[in-house]
């Protein structure tokens, strides 16, 4: 198989893998906290501790990958995430298990960055719209086909084989990125900035730790708003110490490339919008309509086979229109699907919310593969490491800030309207909320260059090959009407 191909499949893999354990773990939760001995509430420290370890980690991964090679990184790192899904699946108390999640956060934060840095280095640009979709459907398939598949092993078979099926997975990918990706290694090597670590990662883990327990009712507002200040302040004064430092582990002075800051901007908006939906539909499938969640679960899988619909025509609706045009547009008819998830009734026919979800989810994957497309269209290649660990850690907040924002709309409906007990009625204000922010990005991407892109998407090829074919007519009727003209006044009509 051609390696434009091979090589986004084999990253692809391992992404599929890390998005598809770190939800299929919520539906669980119920029969693990069981058979360690300790409660589902309790247990809820495994998702969190997971997202902390991505929080911290996640900034080290461009300096490792530059330092090392990202052939070798991207190994390491997926043999990391299989250890500690050995160490989920041998867990006899709570104690031993958020501590193994906490390594497969430290493998999960080197693989997503540097598996998407792997790509950007052996893929040509023409191809990288392809190559990008590919990689986009394992972050939207993950989180729609865990949960029921989740529950389906187990009810039959048992909760240890959701950690065991990541071992041949990884091993896979592992002998595949060793004998297909080509060993790139930086030949000078950033020095590393320890002290900017330690600051974005607390930053970093106040942030997103904060953010993912608003919605689980885990800790008091108070000890939430102390980690996410304290979260703040660590990240303020760490973009001072950007500021001053050579080799920053988040370097936001990339952010002066218009591509790469509509990105970061506007994909954080349509992430929190969209991140907020495998939490808000979930629930309103199973406390809202009375749905188990297996079924729940195959009716959110819907949206995963709209994602998968989109990957083959994502490069020619790019081509055609253009990364500006298209984004500005499609944000705006994806924000209308997650929106009409607010019309969601329990006599809605659930044939009706799967087609609109299908429908939906092809155009969030697409708006999905632009966005991490476009990111890298004006870095330059000594640059990609810290744009890819930029985005990486931007992604990873704005899921978290979606999940709250969802969560938080969700408990004010419920106290505007004096309930006690959540239902069905609860949910419409909170998918309109989202789906408003996830509207607000399409502003910064129309702030993009009209032809932000061009190299990548094939458009500027297209635009030259009709601007000849336009000059080509318009020299052919200027000739045969300078035909009845003089000489010179032919050169002064063509000049």
């Amino acid at each position: 198989m051609d390696k434009q191909r091979l090589i986004p499949l084999i990253v692809a893999t391992a992404l599929f893998m890390e998005n598809m354990d770190s939800t299929v773990i919520a539906t669980s939760l119920p029969a693990i906290a069981a058979d360690i001995g300790t409660s589902p509430l309790t247990l809820k420290l495994a998702i969190t501790s997971y997202l902390l370890s991505l929080a911290v980690f996640i900034p080290a991964s461009g300096w490792t990958a530059d330092r090392f090679g990202p052939r070798l990184v991207f190994a390491i790192a997926v043999g990391v995430f299989m250890l500690g899904s050995i160490g989920c699946a041998l867990s006899q108390s709570v104690t031993h298990f958020v501590i193994a999640r906490i390594v497969q956060g430290l493998g999960g934060a080197m693989m997503t960055p540097v598996g998407r840095l792997v790509l950007l280095r052996s893929v040509d640009k023409s191809a990288l719209v392809n190559a990008m979709a590919w990689v986009t459907v394992p972050a939207l398939i993950g989180p729609v086909i865990g949960p029921p598949l989740g529950g389906f092993i187990t009810t039959y078979a048992s909760w240890h084989w959701i950690f065991l099926i990541n071992i041949p997975i990884g091993l896979l990918g592992i002998f595949l990125a060793l004998k297909y990706i080509d060993p790139i290694k930086s030949e000078d090597p950033e020095r590393f900035d320890l002290y900017g670590l330690v600051l974005a990662g607390i930053g970093l883990a106040g942030i997103a730790f904060g953010l993912s327990v608003a919605g689980l009712n885990l800790l008091p507002w108070e000890v939430i708003a102390a980690l996410v200040g304290v979260g703040s302040i660590s990240m303020t004064l760490y973009v001072r110490h950007a500021r001053r430092t050579g080799s920053p582990v988040l370097d936001f002075s990339l952010l002066r490339l218009p591509t790469l800051r509509a990105a970061i901007i506007g994909g954080f908006l349509f992430r929190l919008g969209i991140g907020a939906l495998p939490f808000l539909l979930p629930l309103l499938m199973q406390v809202g309509f009375g749905l188990s969640p297996f079924q729940s679960g195959l009716v959110t899988f819907a949206s995963a086979v709209g994602a998968m619909g989109m990957k083959t025509l994502a490069a020619r609706i790019i081509r055609t229109f253009g990364f500006r045009n298209m984004m500005t547009a499609n944000a705006l008819i994806s924000t209308i699907f997650l929106a009409a998830c607010a019309l969601f009734t329990i006599n809605t026919p659930l044939l009706l919310i799967m087609i609109i979800l299908v429908v939906g989810g092809f155009f969030r994957s697409l708006e999905f593969t632009a966005i991490n497309t476009v990111a890298y269209a004006e870095v330059e290649a000594a640059q990609m490491s810290r744009a890819t660990t930029l985005v990486s850690v931007n992604q990873q907040l704005a899921i978290s800030a979606g999940v709250a924002v969802g969560a938080f709309s969700v408990e004010t409906t419920m106290l505007w309207r004096h309930a006690t007990e959540l239902d069905a009625s609860m949910f419409p204000p909170a998918f309109v909320v989202v789906s408003i922010i996830s509207a607000a990005s399409s502003w910064f991407f129309w702030q993009m260059p009209g032809d932000a892109g061009h190299e990548i998407s094939g458009r500027k090829a297209v635009e030259i090959s009709s601007r000849k074919g336009s000059a080509s007519a318009k020299a052919s009727a200027a000739v045969k009407h300078a035909s009845e003209e003089t000489h010179d006044a032919r050169d002064q009509r063509l000049g």
